[in-house]
């Protein structure tokens, strides 16, 4: 067994928590390492899905994602809002609470999309600072994922992978490694996505997500409404060599399937973490580079929709 990653375990293969699985959950308890929740579904709720999830981490251990931390935000934090993810964290015992490089809205509107940072000393300064005041709150590190993104700004001046790396490093947080938003974005702005990986502090990572991506044949779009293609299977398993692995989870949140289709596509990670396969080949994403031109980089950010939160 891997040794913990910044004290946190590796928890093998996950799934993210779903309402339209309930029933096959709690029937039959199938034989699954850990699950992720999305934090903000449960922080409110007194209802059928909190006691869903109180007799699931019975049995199972637990993960909080959140969609609504806006850590990049100019707005001040909401310490109502840590609080209420903290009262939750300490009821589930979650293993770690995550949530996402981006900003959620402003002036107290929540946009509820993931919005794009600017990658600059400024902007770098700013996020170390909320994420460090984020964890005294906590009293935990949190675990921060890399966005998929759509969209640059003309005044960045540094590659995400390197705004990701310093934060990490600067702010003492951990890292949820998104291995198919890397090949989003990849494919959307032109990077080579294994370059990325390269970049990103190995002893940082405490997780991994994957998950389904759409084709809009200008781009690519997060929507994890499907199978893992290969080329994002193949940049995990270069993730992996490169971490020396990690929990890993699969997200799928439209179009969903049975719990077993959704369970058995996370069981394929298995083949992807053997050092003894062959080494890559120069990247594989010259295939959708074909199908998906390169977005044109623009001054401001554009929201687009995420189907994350239920």
């Amino acid at each position: 067994m891997p040794a913990p990653r910044l004290g946190y375990p590796n928890l093998g293969l996950g799934v993210g928590l779903r309402t339209v699985h309930f029933p096959h959950l709690l029937q039959h308890q199938p034989a699954v390492d850990w699950f992720e929740i999305i934090s903000e579904n449960f922080m409110d709720s007194q209802g059928r899905p909190r006691s869903v999830l109180d007799q699931l981490a019975e049995r199972y251990r637990i993960v909080m994602h959140g969609v609504s931390l806006s850590i990049g935000s100019t707005d001040p934090l909401n310490w109502d809002y840590l609080a209420r993810l903290k009262s939750l964290a300490d009821s589930v015992q979650a293993e770690w609470v995550s949530d996402h490089v981006c900003w959620t809205g402003v002036a107290g509107r929540n946009s509820h999309d993931l919005l794009p940072l600017p990658y600059h000393e400024q902007s770098l300064r700013h996020v170390v600072d909320r994420i460090r005041t984020v964890q005294e709150i906590l009293e935990r590190r949190i675990v921060l994922e890399n966005p998929s993104s759509y969209v640059t700004f003309t005044s960045s001046t540094m590659s995400e992978a390197e705004f990701v790396a310093r934060m990490s490093d600067e702010a003492d947080c951990g890292l949820l490694l998104d291995v198919n938003n890397v090949y989003v974005s990849s494919v959307n702005h032109d990077f080579d996505p294994f370059e990325y990986i390269d970049q990103i502090p190995a002893h940082r990572v405490v997780q991994f997500h994957l998950a389904g991506h759409t084709n809009m044949g200008t781009h690519l779009i997060d929507t994890h409404d499907g199978h893992v293609i290969d080329p994002v299977w193949e940049l995990y398993r270069h993730a992996h060599l490169h971490t020396g692995g990690a929990s890993t989870l699969l997200e799928w949140d439209a179009k969903i399937p049975e719990f077993p289709v959704v369970h058995s596509e996370v069981l394929k990670a298995r083949q992807y973490m053997s050092a003894t396969l062959n080494p890559r080949v120069p990247w594989p994403i010259h295939h959708a580079r074909q199908e998906a031109a390169s977005v044109t980089t623009v001054p401001h950010p554009a929201s687009v929709l995420i189907a994350e939160v239920e």
